[in-house]
């Protein structure tokens, strides 16, 4: 069977095919206003990959804040257990992840066969997400991409008070008026990404004993994965792509749909 797993997130599309050897190939781009559209365009990119068409697909389960935008999918499925089945196929011996996103983060705890037992997220406020990072680099004048980098060179710990996106913005330009390092800055605001990681983490297991999957856009920056590790004293493990993690895992779970 030829299965497809496409993950609509509030800043990016991700389609993941996987043919009948279990080869599986990818492709991404932002999302947009035709939903749609651009769902169909990452799985025939990903599907040209494996020298295949859309007439060798045979399933597809769609997930994400958009997945009911999607017509021609066979089942929609919630990001939470796709997400979940992606991190087990990939660290069969995980039981906690941790999944930020542009607009929302979320902590995951799963038992040892995948299913989710018990999950808690932040959708309400862009702190600790993605989009909280964007407007802080901004503000910074500093490529997103460097954040985590940059934060590494920090050498006088401070501390970002304002945990809302809006008032935290404002409180960068006050510490930026009075000559305070970028590089201290980035470093605060990565900590205070971190603090609310940490809330969600310990209102579903308080006493973490297992190793961390970290998944998600954010989850590229080096920063967040070794504050995580610090904060915790237990090892974040990072896919090789980590956001196509709930992609795949929608693609996995539509190969074994009847």
């Amino acid at each position: 069977m030829i299965a497809a797993g496409v993950d609509v997130g509030s800043t990016t599309t991700k389609a993941v095919v996987i043919n009948e050897n279990g080869q599986y190939s990818y492709a991404m781009q932002p999302s947009g206003i035709d939903i749609p559209e651009i769902a169909d365009r990452v799985i025939k990119k990903s599907l040209e990959k494996l020298d295949l068409t859309v007439k060798d697909l045979n399933k597809i389960v769609a997930t994400g804040y958009g997945r009911i935008s999607i017509p021609f999918s066979d089942k929609t499925i919630t990001e939470i257990t796709c997400n979940a089945a992606g991190v087990h196929h990939l660290f069969p011996a995980a039981t906690l992840i941790v999944d930020i996103g542009g607009q929302d983060s979320k902590a995951i705890k799963m038992n040892s066969q995948g299913k989710v037992l018990q999950f808690a997220m932040n959708d309400k406020c862009a702190a600790g997400t993605g989009k909280f990072l964007e407007v802080a680099a901004q503000t910074l004048g500093i490529a997103v991409d460097a954040m985590g980098e940059i934060s590494q060179e920090s050498k006088n710990r401070i501390i970002i008070s304002n945990t809302c996106t809006v008032f935290a913005q404002s409180e960068i330009i006050s510490l930026i008026a009075r000559k305070t390092r970028k590089e201290d800055i980035a470093a605060a605001l990565h900590e205070s990404i971190v603090s609310r990681i940490l809330g969600l983490i310990g209102s579903i297991d308080p006493e973490p004993r297992a190793d961390i999957v970290l998944t998600g856009g954010v989850a590229k920056n080096i920063a967040i994965a070794k504050l995580l590790e610090r904060m915790l004293g237990r090892k974040v493990l990072v896919p090789e792509n980590p956001q196509i993690v709930t992609a795949l895992g929608a693609a996995l779970l539509a190969k074994n749909l009847n």
